[in-house]
């Protein structure tokens, strides 16, 4: 007796080949066979016809890491965004942030710096990424989780949270660190090469940590240094970082950020491709949208965040100091190599103009001033001041804890060539890159960004065929990161599944309204347990820990 019978459906396999109308059969979380199994009897069958039957979409960049930990049903109910646009599978431990390794001197400045991040102050029992994955076993989780090593707490134990290069020793611990995280089961080591302390790193450094995972057969993914300014030298140190450590590269969420840069989006590809072609294994994921959502510190420069959030606090609560970084924020050109004494890899605000930079999030705290989902220029105008002024007074108030969404990403609505060009380039995965912490603002993406690929750019604008997207989100990832048994539907593999109308998914979450779920999304199973049923979201404990 099978546990469960899909039939009816046209079932893409994940791979990329056109789907069939056949039958796929559960038992004990995996599929056992696929194919037409007339005959065959299950404790509970459901008929999908209609429907496209695809593994479950693997979210490579999403940020979940402290939303995972929170309550119970507090947490189950904050991934149900995730899971009802089909997502089985979740990456964290993205752009070089983590909550691990943390030390009791370390812990204070990590939690600051991943305030943006977290929906509540949460305990950390945890001191590595070993103990972080075993405290996310038993939660019951609606989806499962793998981590990433992060690059910023390594080096905020090796060095602190200044600019500088790290003493050998210090390196040699921060492979030692890698190197244990890879044993516990981590999938790769990422770095945030625009975020403190990881912007801080030379190339040397990533070479030395990367050596790692060319040794343990592991990715590393990285926050290039830059989107705008230095967006292809950037891309040209992870190729360098790739070819010399002799390691997997994957370029976090591909973009270019700010109208003068969309251009080069042709020339990041270009690249790309010929260092594939020169042996260097190299992929990219991106999110579906012309906005980004992060942490309002990274509009500051580095030299502000020496020290970490609390820092840079104290420098704008001094007149002279916050005006020197005024300055420097409203004039700096980035220049290369922007981890010297002066240099800045990203300077946002120029890149896209304070009007195209809204408030996210403010911490905690209700949206007493009414600043949220609105943008810096316009709150700035409101209150008769500077547009920088209003962004360190939003810091100073609460702590540093606010997130921001910054528009001009990739192009526009009414350009949107550039997004065209990265979504069909055949090594591009897909992610959310995107939070849901119960306050404040979410970008969209938490709640609609595979039904956003789905609908606008396979069914509507035809800069995909439904197989290849498809692909994208299930095998590519997969195979990018070694996540194995999942990505495809085939007899062994784990029945990670949802069944979506072809015709009918669309997403439904905009910046106005992002939490709205999406449309023609009726059922996602985790190890073949329905988490998603007729279009509600169940939320079943189904999840696992991975560890590769």
């Amino acid at each position: 007796m099978l546990d469960l019978l899909l039939t009816g459906a046209e079932v893409h396999d994940g791979g990329g080949r056109e789907a069939e109308r056949v039958d796929v059969a559960v038992r004990d979380g995996r599929i056992e066979a696929v194919g037409r199994l007339g005959g065959a009897r299950a404790r509970r069958s459901l008929r999908l016809e209609g429907l496209a039957l695809a593994p479950g979409f693997i979210d490579p960049h999403s940020h979940a890491d402290l939303i995972l930990v929170q309550e119970e049903s507090a947490a189950r109910d904050l991934l149900a965004g995730r899971v009802r646009q089909g997502i089985t599978t979740a990456l964290v431990g993205n752009c070089g942030m983590g909550a691990a390794p943390v030390t009791p001197r370390t812990e204070p400045v990590l939690r600051s710096l991943n305030g943006w991040m977290a929906p509540a102050d949460v305990p950390w029992p945890w001191t590595d990424l070993a103990g972080y994955l075993d405290a996310l076993e038993g939660r019951g989780l609606p989806l499962n989780v793998g981590a990433l090593q992060a690059h910023g707490p390594l080096r905020l134990e090796a060095a602190g949270a200044g600019p500088g290069a790290v003493p050998p020793d210090g390196v040699r611990a921060m492979r030692r660190r890698v190197r244990a995280a890879f044993d516990a089961g981590a999938f790769g080591l990422s770095a945030g090469l625009i975020y403190p302390p990881g912007m801080y790193a030379d190339t040397a450094e990533l070479i030395e940590l990367a050596r790692e995972a060319a040794a343990c057969d592991r990715v590393f993914a990285c926050h290039v240094r830059g989107s705008s300014e230095l967006l292809l030298p950037a891309v040209d140190e992870l190729i360098t970082v790739g070819r010399v450590a002799g390691c997997r590269v994957h370029h976090s969420h591909s973009e270019a950020v700010g109208r003068e840069h969309w251009g080069k989006i042709e020339e990041v590809l270009a690249r790309e491709r010929r260092a594939r072609a020169g042996g260097v294994r190299l992929s990219h994921d991106l999110f579906p949208y012309h906005a980004a959502a992060t942490m309002m510190a990274a509009l500051f420069p580095p030299r502000a965040l020496a020290g970490g959030i609390e820092a840079l606090i104290a420098r704008l609560r001094v007149p002279a100091e916050r005006d020197e970084i005024r300055r420097e924020l409203e004039d700096a050109i980035p220049a290369w190599p922007p981890w010297t004494a002066g240099g800045w890899p990203h300077n946002l605000a120029r890149a896209v103009g304070w009007g195209s930079i809204r408030v996210a999030s403010v911490g905690g705290a209700p949206d007493v001033d009414g600043v949220l989902g609105h943008d810096l220029a316009t709150l700035a105008e409101r209150r008769g001041a500077r547009p920088f002024d209003q962004v360190a007074d939003l810091m100073i108030r609460h702590g540093g804890n606010v997130g921001q969404l910054l528009f001009g990403i990739t192009g526009d609505e009414e350009d949107p060539s550039p997004m065209r060009l990265l979504i069909s380039d055949p090594w591009g995965a897909f992610c959310t890159d995107a939070e849901e912490l119960g306050r404040g603002l979410p970008h969209p993406a938490a709640y609609g960004a595979f039904p956003r690929i789905l609908a606008r750019w396979v069914r509507e604008r035809r800069a995909l065929a439904l197989p290849e997207a498809i692909r994208r989100m299930t095998s590519l990832p997969a195979e990018i990161f070694g996540i194995r048994d999942r990505g495809r539907i085939a007899a062994g593999c784990w029945a990670d599944l949802v069944a979506f109308d072809p015709a009918g998914v669309t997403d439904r979450a905009d910046f106005s309204e992002p939490r709205r779920p999406p449309a023609g999304i009726p059922h996602v199973f985790v190890s073949g347990c329905a988490v998603v049923e007729d279009g509600r979201y169940l939320g079943t404990p189904a999840g696992a820990v991975l560890r590769r």
